[in-house]
């Protein structure tokens, strides 16, 4: 059975197949386990054989002249001998690939990638996939078959092949995807609504809030409530009068609609006097509803206290997937509560209304990018922002970066003078400096080792700006670009973006939070040396938060 099944195969799609296998174990952005890389090694492969058993039925269709006899089986011989070393050679070197990426990510070498495992998975996932296409090919000669009767052959054909493919895509949408969406949104809604222990109401906030109510805040709403610092933690450190932040935060229990939770935030951020602070944050969460911390706590200290933040969740999901479910929700919910918050800003008297700013982090930062428009902001222009790892299916941070400077590297770009909207990573701002800030002041802080943000369609068929030779420093020097596997790559490194150190792919850390905020929003009697103890105070942030 096995030999009938390993003779029916393409000679060329497993020379193809096994070229695509050996370019997918090469490093990408992040490091990957056992498991997943010989997933996306078993995909390359069956990725690699359609195209090379296409090819060869095209040829042989055009009838262009094949080799015969045993000159062809020869070659054959040679060609799949120099596809198992090349195999096996590819294999030895994925612990030395996978260590490159780690080294370059501050990671602890492995002692050994497992190439047996990674081999063993590929397989599985090659021979599942295989049987599945074939079947389906199966199914689709037998409709064509019956069709026949009814119309002539070639249509009948055509016909097999599309009733196949729309009854399998229906099965599949049907019984998998939505069953799956259905479980992992039950799931996540479930994790949403667990309260850690200890997580108890702000003090007074029974009395102060009348539009949300306590446990219509979802588990990252409440953390964010909850979390310091206070206004005795920040005069602690700073030595000077502080006054208590004002956090406020609608769940997505807080009302059914949008309009209508954006309108409670800001009823309740009126009530608390939010709009009578120096300084007024409208931060967009991430897809669960979350807000970092490493960038929410150290911007209280940078103004003694004396700011208000204002934030409502819009999902449960987390964000590379309410990515894929709906792209727009974040954007939607986004525009709701800045319209709701700019419309009360605006009205305000210009010497008395804080400043105004936007954060947004990763799904939160396409969100709140896409809050406002070009005419809201010449007509009556807010401060600045902060988006960090801004996803790549953000239009604005894409088309910002495509209009670069020439000669500026895709991962930190430099647009124009540098007056409006600056890039940072892990090593500051550009070195080579910028011109005087204007008034409206935005930051991007992103990681070259981020999928989230370099991930893209194009990866299929073009090589990426951010790979070339002057590349960012937490990207391995062995990565290179390969046409589809580099795209695969890629896609299988976005749902594991956070899952390598701080400071690296989709984590960011409060240093760089520091220098983003200190730049946009320009902290009044701060120094250099504040700066350097606000970071050292939060160095131990990852191991004890506030």
């Amino acid at each position: 059975m096995v030999f009938v099944f390993l003779r029916s195969l393409s000679v060329v799609g497993v020379l193809v197949g096994m070229a695509l296998f050996c370019a997918s174990l090469t490093p990408s952005l992040l490091p990957r386990v056992p498991e997943v890389q010989g997933t996306l090694s078993g995909v390359a492969f069956i990725a690699g054989y359609s195209i090379g058993n296409l090819l060869r039925l095209l040829w042989e269709f055009l009838e262009f002249r094949q080799v015969r006899g045993i000159w062809r089986t020869r070659l054959c011989q040679i060609a799949l001998a120099a596809s198992v070393l090349a195999v096996v050679f590819t294999l030895s070197r994925i612990t030395l690939w996978q260590n490159s990426i780690r080294l370059v990510m501050e990671m602890e070498p492995v002692d050994s990638a497992y190439p047996f495992r990674v081999a063993s998975i590929a397989l599985v996932a090659v021979v599942a996939l295989m049987l599945l296409a074939r079947t389906l090919f199966w199914s689709a000669k037998r409709v064509a078959r019956w069709s026949a009767r009814l119309m002539p052959k070639r249509v009948s054909i055509g016909a097999g092949a599309i009733i196949v493919a729309v009854v399998a895509g229906s099965l599949f949408d049907g019984l998998v995807v939505r069953n799956m969406l259905a479980f992992l949104d039950q799931a996540f809604a479930e994790v949403d609504r667990i309260v850690d222990a200890g997580v108890e109401p702000p003090s007074g906030f029974e009395t102060s809030v009348q539009l949300i109510d306590w446990e219509d805040i979802g588990r990252n709403g409440k953390l964010f409530l909850t979390s310091g610092p206070d206004r005795q933690q920040i005069e602690a450190f700073t030595n000077r009068p502080a006054k208590q932040p004002i956090r406020v935060y609608a769940g997505v229990n807080t009302a059914e609609t949008l309009e209508d939770r954006a309108k409670a935030a800001v009823t309740e951020l009126t009530r608390a006097g939010g709009f009578n602070r120096s300084v007024l944050i409208v931060a967009t969460p991430t897809g669960t509803g979350w807000l970092d911390p490493a960038a929410i706590q150290p911007v209280a200290f940078l103004h003694s206290g004396d700011l208000a933040i204002v934030s409502m969740q819009y999902s449960y999901l987390p964000s590379w997937l309410t990515l894929m479910v709906d792209p727009t929700r974040s954007r939607q919910a986004a525009r709701a509560l800045f319209r709701e918050v700019f419309e009360h800003w605006k009205a305000l008297p210009k010497n008395k209304r804080p400043r105004l700013y936007l954060f947004g982090l990763s799904l939160g930062a396409l969100g709140s990018e896409a809050s406002t428009d070009l005419v809201e902001l010449l007509a009556d222009p807010i401060n600045g922002a902060v988006w960090a790892g801004p996803p790549f299916a953000s239009r604005t941070w894409s088309s910002i970066t495509r209009n670069r400077e020439s000669g500026s590297p895709q991962w930190r770009p430099r647009y124009r003078d540098g007056a409006l909207i600056r890039f940072m990573n892990q090593d500051g701002f550009d070195p080579q400096g910028f011109s005087e800030w204007g008034p409206l002041r935005i930051v991007y802080l992103q990681h070259a080792s981020d999928p989230m943000s370099f991930f893209s369609a194009e990866l299929a068929m073009s090589k990426p700006g951010w790979l070339g030779e002057y590349r960012g420093r937490d990207v391995s020097p062995y990565f290179r670009w390969f046409p589809l596997v580099t795209f695969l790559q890629v896609a299988f490194d976005i749902p594991m973006a956070t899952s390598v150190s701080q400071g690296y792919g989709h984590n960011f850390i409060p240093a760089e939070y520091i220098d983003a905020w200190i730049a946009v929003t320009q902290p009044r009697n701060w120094t250099a040396a504040d700066t350097e103890n606000l970071k050292r105070k939060f160095e131990a942030f990852q191991a004890s938060p506030l």
